[in-house]
Protein backbone atom coordinates (compact mmCIF):
# COMPACT_ATOMS: atom_id res chain seq x y z
CA UNK A 1 0.00 0.00 0.00
CA UNK A 2 1.38 3.40 -0.97
CA UNK A 3 1.95 6.14 1.57
CA UNK A 4 -0.65 8.32 -0.17
CA UNK A 5 -3.29 5.59 0.09
CA UNK A 6 -2.42 4.90 3.73
CA UNK A 7 -2.73 8.57 4.65
CA UNK A 8 -6.04 8.91 2.76
CA UNK A 9 -7.46 5.94 4.67
CA UNK A 10 -6.23 7.42 7.94
CA UNK A 11 -8.03 10.69 7.13
CA UNK A 12 -11.24 8.82 6.32
CA UNK A 13 -11.08 6.95 9.64
CA UNK A 14 -10.29 10.21 11.43
CA UNK A 15 -13.37 11.88 9.99
CA UNK A 16 -15.60 9.05 11.22
CA UNK A 17 -14.02 9.40 14.65
CA UNK A 18 -14.48 13.18 14.54
CA UNK A 19 -18.20 12.69 13.82
CA UNK A 20 -18.40 10.32 16.77
CA UNK A 21 -16.70 12.89 18.99
CA UNK A 22 -19.03 15.63 17.75
CA UNK A 23 -21.99 13.62 19.02
CA UNK A 24 -20.59 13.85 22.55
CA UNK A 25 -21.14 17.60 22.58
CA UNK A 26 -24.18 19.50 23.79
CA UNK A 27 -26.64 21.20 21.48
CA UNK A 28 -27.23 24.90 21.90
CA UNK A 29 -25.63 28.16 20.82
CA UNK A 30 -22.90 26.32 18.91
CA UNK A 31 -22.91 23.45 16.42
CA UNK A 32 -21.74 19.95 17.34
CA UNK A 33 -18.12 19.66 16.18
CA UNK A 34 -15.43 17.01 16.58
CA UNK A 35 -11.78 17.06 15.48
CA UNK A 36 -8.85 14.67 15.15
CA UNK A 37 -5.25 15.82 14.59
CA UNK A 38 -3.06 13.52 12.48
CA UNK A 39 0.71 13.40 11.97
CA UNK A 40 1.95 13.52 8.35
CA UNK A 41 2.03 9.70 8.31
CA UNK A 42 -1.57 9.42 9.53
CA UNK A 43 -0.85 8.69 13.18
CA UNK A 44 -3.38 10.21 15.61
CA UNK A 45 -1.78 13.00 17.66
CA UNK A 46 -4.84 14.34 19.49
CA UNK A 47 -8.61 14.66 19.41
CA UNK A 48 -11.32 16.85 20.86
CA UNK A 49 -14.88 18.09 20.63
CA UNK A 50 -16.81 21.21 21.53
CA UNK A 51 -18.37 20.84 24.99
CA UNK A 52 -20.66 23.88 24.99
CA UNK A 53 -20.78 27.65 24.89
CA UNK A 54 -17.67 29.32 26.26
CA UNK A 55 -15.51 26.18 26.12
CA UNK A 56 -12.70 25.59 23.59
CA UNK A 57 -13.80 24.68 20.08
CA UNK A 58 -13.01 21.23 18.75
CA UNK A 59 -9.79 22.21 16.93
CA UNK A 60 -8.10 23.92 19.92
CA UNK A 61 -9.27 21.02 22.09
CA UNK A 62 -7.55 18.56 19.74
CA UNK A 63 -4.40 20.71 19.70
CA UNK A 64 -4.41 20.81 23.51
CA UNK A 65 -4.87 17.04 23.67
CA UNK A 66 -1.90 16.59 21.33
CA UNK A 67 0.17 18.83 23.60
CA UNK A 68 -0.87 16.83 26.66
CA UNK A 69 0.33 13.70 24.87
CA UNK A 70 3.66 15.36 24.11
CA UNK A 71 3.10 15.63 20.34
CA UNK A 72 4.12 18.51 18.05
CA UNK A 73 1.25 19.57 15.73
CA UNK A 74 3.51 21.22 13.14
CA UNK A 75 3.06 19.74 9.70
CA UNK A 76 0.01 17.76 10.81
CA UNK A 77 -3.51 17.47 9.36
CA UNK A 78 -6.59 18.60 11.28
CA UNK A 79 -9.66 16.54 10.40
CA UNK A 80 -12.79 18.36 11.61
CA UNK A 81 -16.54 18.01 11.07
CA UNK A 82 -17.14 21.71 10.34
CA UNK A 83 -15.17 24.39 8.50
CA UNK A 84 -12.94 26.10 11.10
CA UNK A 85 -14.46 29.35 12.33
CA UNK A 86 -12.95 32.70 11.43
CA UNK A 87 -14.28 35.06 14.09
CA UNK A 88 -13.75 36.07 17.69
CA UNK A 89 -16.64 35.29 20.00
CA UNK A 90 -16.27 33.77 23.46
CA UNK A 91 -13.16 32.13 22.02
CA UNK A 92 -10.70 33.15 19.30
CA UNK A 93 -10.81 32.11 15.62
CA UNK A 94 -9.98 28.44 15.07
CA UNK A 95 -8.40 29.36 11.73
CA UNK A 96 -5.79 31.49 13.53
CA UNK A 97 -5.19 28.79 16.15
CA UNK A 98 -4.44 26.27 13.38
CA UNK A 99 -2.12 28.68 11.58
CA UNK A 100 -0.25 29.50 14.80
CA UNK A 101 0.12 25.79 15.60
CA UNK A 102 1.76 25.12 12.25
CA UNK A 103 -0.89 22.73 10.95
CA UNK A 104 -0.18 22.07 7.25
CA UNK A 105 -3.53 20.70 6.08
CA UNK A 106 -7.19 20.80 7.11
CA UNK A 107 -9.85 18.32 6.02
CA UNK A 108 -13.38 19.36 6.97
CA UNK A 109 -16.88 18.02 6.41
CA UNK A 110 -19.50 20.78 6.13
CA UNK A 111 -19.18 24.48 5.33
CA UNK A 112 -19.92 26.86 8.20
CA UNK A 113 -23.25 28.55 7.38
CA UNK A 114 -23.06 30.99 10.29
CA UNK A 115 -22.24 34.28 8.56
CA UNK A 116 -20.03 35.89 11.24
CA UNK A 117 -18.01 32.67 11.69
CA UNK A 118 -17.69 31.63 8.05
CA UNK A 119 -14.59 32.07 5.91
CA UNK A 120 -12.13 29.96 7.87
CA UNK A 121 -11.12 27.88 4.86
CA UNK A 122 -10.30 31.00 2.87
CA UNK A 123 -8.21 32.40 5.72
CA UNK A 124 -6.31 29.12 6.01
CA UNK A 125 -5.62 28.90 2.28
CA UNK A 126 -4.38 32.50 2.29
CA UNK A 127 -1.87 31.48 4.96
CA UNK A 128 -0.67 28.53 2.88
CA UNK A 129 -2.60 25.81 4.71
CA UNK A 130 -4.09 23.19 2.39
CA UNK A 131 -7.86 22.78 2.79
CA UNK A 132 -10.23 20.08 1.55
CA UNK A 133 -13.95 20.35 2.29
CA UNK A 134 -17.06 18.25 1.74
CA UNK A 135 -15.78 15.00 3.32
CA UNK A 136 -18.77 13.32 5.05
CA UNK A 137 -20.60 16.63 4.72
CA UNK A 138 -24.06 15.04 4.83
CA UNK A 139 -23.35 13.32 8.16
CA UNK A 140 -22.14 16.59 9.69
CA UNK A 141 -25.15 18.49 8.36
CA UNK A 142 -27.49 15.87 9.83
CA UNK A 143 -25.89 16.29 13.26
CA UNK A 144 -26.50 20.04 13.12
CA UNK A 145 -29.73 20.34 11.15
CA UNK A 146 -31.67 21.95 14.02
CA UNK A 147 -28.84 24.35 14.86
CA UNK A 148 -28.58 25.28 11.17
CA UNK A 149 -32.34 25.86 11.00
CA UNK A 150 -32.26 28.23 13.98
CA UNK A 151 -29.33 30.15 12.46
CA UNK A 152 -31.17 30.43 9.14
CA UNK A 153 -34.31 31.64 10.94
CA UNK A 154 -32.36 34.26 12.91
CA UNK A 155 -33.58 33.01 16.27
CA UNK A 156 -32.07 31.31 19.32
CA UNK A 157 -31.78 27.53 19.54
CA UNK A 158 -34.62 26.59 21.92
CA UNK A 159 -34.45 23.93 24.62
CA UNK A 160 -37.61 23.22 26.62
CA UNK A 161 -37.13 21.62 30.03
CA UNK A 162 -39.82 19.98 32.15
CA UNK A 163 -39.87 18.16 35.49
CA UNK A 164 -42.93 15.98 35.89
CA UNK A 165 -44.57 13.00 37.52
CA UNK A 166 -45.11 9.64 35.82
CA UNK A 167 -48.56 10.81 34.79
CA UNK A 168 -47.28 14.06 33.28
CA UNK A 169 -48.09 16.50 36.09
CA UNK A 170 -45.83 19.40 37.05
CA UNK A 171 -47.76 20.31 40.22
CA UNK A 172 -50.25 18.70 42.58
CA UNK A 173 -53.88 19.79 42.92
CA UNK A 174 -52.92 22.23 45.70
CA UNK A 175 -50.33 23.84 43.42
CA UNK A 176 -47.24 22.45 45.14
CA UNK A 177 -44.41 21.59 42.75
CA UNK A 178 -41.21 21.77 44.83
CA UNK A 179 -39.78 19.29 44.54
CA UNK A 180 -41.18 16.70 42.14
CA UNK A 181 -37.68 15.56 41.18
CA UNK A 182 -34.72 14.78 43.43
CA UNK A 183 -31.41 16.61 43.98
CA UNK A 184 -29.54 14.82 41.18
CA UNK A 185 -32.08 15.88 38.57
CA UNK A 186 -32.15 19.43 39.93
CA UNK A 187 -28.34 19.62 39.76
CA UNK A 188 -28.48 18.51 36.12
CA UNK A 189 -31.06 21.21 35.47
CA UNK A 190 -28.63 23.80 36.86
CA UNK A 191 -26.02 22.48 34.42
CA UNK A 192 -28.47 23.16 31.58
CA UNK A 193 -28.94 26.71 32.84
CA UNK A 194 -25.19 27.27 32.88
CA UNK A 195 -24.93 26.18 29.25
CA UNK A 196 -27.68 28.51 27.99
CA UNK A 197 -27.45 32.22 27.15
CA UNK A 198 -30.86 32.86 28.72
CA UNK A 199 -33.39 31.03 30.90
CA UNK A 200 -37.07 31.91 30.45
CA UNK A 201 -40.15 31.43 32.61
CA UNK A 202 -43.65 32.84 32.54
CA UNK A 203 -44.99 35.43 34.93
CA UNK A 204 -47.16 32.72 36.53
CA UNK A 205 -44.05 30.81 37.58
CA UNK A 206 -42.65 33.99 39.15
CA UNK A 207 -45.89 34.42 41.07
CA UNK A 208 -46.13 30.80 42.25
CA UNK A 209 -42.48 29.82 42.84
CA UNK A 210 -40.49 33.09 42.99
CA UNK A 211 -37.45 31.45 41.31
CA UNK A 212 -33.97 32.97 41.17
CA UNK A 213 -33.03 31.11 37.96
CA UNK A 214 -29.37 31.29 38.90
CA UNK A 215 -27.02 28.97 37.01
CA UNK A 216 -24.66 26.73 38.94
CA UNK A 217 -22.30 24.47 37.00
CA UNK A 218 -22.95 20.76 37.58
CA UNK A 219 -21.62 17.42 36.38
CA UNK A 220 -22.73 16.28 32.96
CA UNK A 221 -23.54 12.72 31.97
CA UNK A 222 -20.09 12.40 30.36
CA UNK A 223 -18.33 13.72 33.47
CA UNK A 224 -17.69 17.24 32.16
CA UNK A 225 -19.12 20.35 33.78
CA UNK A 226 -20.25 23.82 32.86
CA UNK A 227 -19.17 26.69 35.07
CA UNK A 228 -21.56 29.41 36.12
CA UNK A 229 -21.65 32.38 33.75
CA UNK A 230 -23.77 35.43 32.95
CA UNK A 231 -27.00 33.72 31.92
CA UNK A 232 -29.88 36.14 31.36
CA UNK A 233 -32.97 35.54 33.52
CA UNK A 234 -36.07 36.23 31.45
CA UNK A 235 -39.74 36.56 32.37
CA UNK A 236 -42.29 36.46 29.54
CA UNK A 237 -45.82 37.77 30.06
CA UNK A 238 -47.91 40.87 30.57
CA UNK A 239 -48.17 40.67 34.36
CA UNK A 240 -45.74 43.06 36.11
CA UNK A 241 -42.86 41.41 37.99
CA UNK A 242 -42.91 42.47 41.66
CA UNK A 243 -40.05 44.71 42.79
CA UNK A 244 -39.16 42.18 45.50
CA UNK A 245 -39.09 39.18 43.13
CA UNK A 246 -35.98 37.02 43.51
CA UNK A 247 -35.43 36.99 39.75
CA UNK A 248 -34.69 40.72 39.65
CA UNK A 249 -31.16 42.13 39.57
CA UNK A 250 -28.38 42.31 36.97
CA UNK A 251 -29.22 40.12 33.99
CA UNK A 252 -32.99 40.30 34.52
CA UNK A 253 -35.17 40.86 31.44
CA UNK A 254 -38.96 41.22 31.30
CA UNK A 255 -40.51 40.59 27.87
CA UNK A 256 -43.98 42.12 28.04
CA UNK A 257 -45.48 39.93 25.34
CA UNK A 258 -47.31 36.63 24.90
CA UNK A 259 -46.04 36.28 21.33
CA UNK A 260 -43.37 33.58 21.13
CA UNK A 261 -41.90 34.89 17.88
CA UNK A 262 -41.67 38.43 19.26
CA UNK A 263 -39.94 37.10 22.38
CA UNK A 264 -37.40 35.18 20.30
CA UNK A 265 -36.75 38.23 18.11
CA UNK A 266 -36.13 40.37 21.18
CA UNK A 267 -33.75 37.85 22.74
CA UNK A 268 -31.86 37.29 19.49
CA UNK A 269 -31.35 41.05 19.23
CA UNK A 270 -29.81 40.92 22.72
CA UNK A 271 -27.28 38.32 21.55
CA UNK A 272 -29.05 35.24 22.89
CA UNK A 273 -28.26 32.20 20.75
CA UNK A 274 -29.40 29.43 23.12
CA UNK A 275 -32.61 29.80 25.11
CA UNK A 276 -33.69 27.41 27.88
CA UNK A 277 -37.45 27.52 28.52
CA UNK A 278 -38.12 26.25 32.06
CA UNK A 279 -41.77 27.04 32.64
CA UNK A 280 -44.46 27.14 33.48
CA UNK A 281 -46.65 24.74 31.53
CA UNK A 282 -48.47 27.39 29.47
CA UNK A 283 -45.21 28.97 28.33
CA UNK A 284 -43.76 25.58 27.39
CA UNK A 285 -46.93 24.72 25.48
CA UNK A 286 -46.82 28.06 23.67
CA UNK A 287 -43.31 27.36 22.39
CA UNK A 288 -44.36 23.86 21.31
CA UNK A 289 -47.40 25.23 19.47
CA UNK A 290 -45.20 27.78 17.71
CA UNK A 291 -43.03 24.95 16.33
CA UNK A 292 -39.74 26.48 17.54
CA UNK A 293 -38.59 23.85 20.05
CA UNK A 294 -35.28 22.30 18.95
CA UNK A 295 -34.94 19.84 21.82
CA UNK A 296 -36.92 18.69 24.85
CA UNK A 297 -35.32 17.65 28.14
CA UNK A 298 -37.81 15.99 30.47
CA UNK A 299 -37.06 14.85 34.03
CA UNK A 300 -39.56 12.19 35.10
CA UNK A 301 -40.01 11.37 38.79
CA UNK A 302 -41.39 8.04 40.08
CA UNK A 303 -44.50 9.60 41.58
CA UNK A 304 -48.14 9.52 40.46
CA UNK A 305 -50.22 12.61 41.27
CA UNK A 306 -53.46 11.61 39.57
CA UNK A 307 -54.46 15.22 38.99
CA UNK A 308 -52.89 18.66 38.94
CA UNK A 309 -51.26 20.88 36.33
CA UNK A 310 -50.25 19.02 33.13
CA UNK A 311 -46.76 19.54 31.73
CA UNK A 312 -47.98 20.72 28.32
CA UNK A 313 -51.59 21.96 28.30
CA UNK A 314 -53.60 23.25 25.36
CA UNK A 315 -51.55 21.85 22.49
CA UNK A 316 -54.61 21.56 20.27
CA UNK A 317 -54.14 17.82 19.69
CA UNK A 318 -57.50 16.06 19.40
CA UNK A 319 -56.47 12.49 18.54
CA UNK A 320 -53.65 10.03 19.09
CA UNK A 321 -53.03 9.96 15.34
CA UNK A 322 -52.44 13.72 15.37
CA UNK A 323 -49.92 13.57 18.23
CA UNK A 324 -46.32 14.14 17.05
CA UNK A 325 -43.82 11.43 18.00
CA UNK A 326 -40.57 12.78 19.44
CA UNK A 327 -37.34 10.84 18.96
CA UNK A 328 -34.52 9.97 21.33
CA UNK A 329 -31.44 12.21 21.03
CA UNK A 330 -28.05 10.76 22.02
CA UNK A 331 -26.10 14.04 21.70
CA UNK A 332 -24.32 14.99 24.90
CA UNK A 333 -24.80 11.56 26.49
CA UNK A 334 -27.47 8.87 26.60
CA UNK A 335 -30.98 9.84 25.52
CA UNK A 336 -32.39 8.03 28.56
CA UNK A 337 -30.39 8.53 31.75
CA UNK A 338 -31.02 7.75 35.40
CA UNK A 339 -30.39 10.58 37.88
CA UNK A 340 -30.94 9.30 41.40
CA UNK A 341 -34.52 8.08 41.55
CA UNK A 342 -35.49 10.06 38.43
CA UNK A 343 -35.04 9.55 34.70
CA UNK A 344 -33.98 12.21 32.20
CA UNK A 345 -35.23 11.99 28.62
CA UNK A 346 -33.42 13.92 25.88
CA UNK A 347 -35.69 14.18 22.87
CA UNK A 348 -35.59 15.60 19.35
CA UNK A 349 -38.63 16.99 17.51
CA UNK A 350 -40.61 14.88 15.06
CA UNK A 351 -39.27 14.98 11.50
CA UNK A 352 -40.71 17.65 9.25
Amino acid sequence: MSTTTRVAEAEARAMLRALELAGLGVRGANPLVGAVLLAPDGTVLGEGHHRGAGTPHAEPAALADAGDRGHDPRGGTMVVTLEPCNHTGRTGPCSEALISAGVARVVFAADDVNGPAAGGAGRLRAAGVGCVGGVEAEASQHLNERWTASVAAGRPFVTVKSAQSLDGRVAAVDGTSQWITGPEARADGHRLRALADAVLVGSGTVRDDDPRLTARGGPAVDGTSAGARATLRVVMGLTPVPCEAAIRGPGFVHLTTRDVRAALDGLFARGVRHLLVEGGPRIAAAFLRAGVVDELVSYVAPVVLGDGAPAFPDLGIDSLAAAPRWGLDEAGGPAVHRLGADVRLHLRPPPG
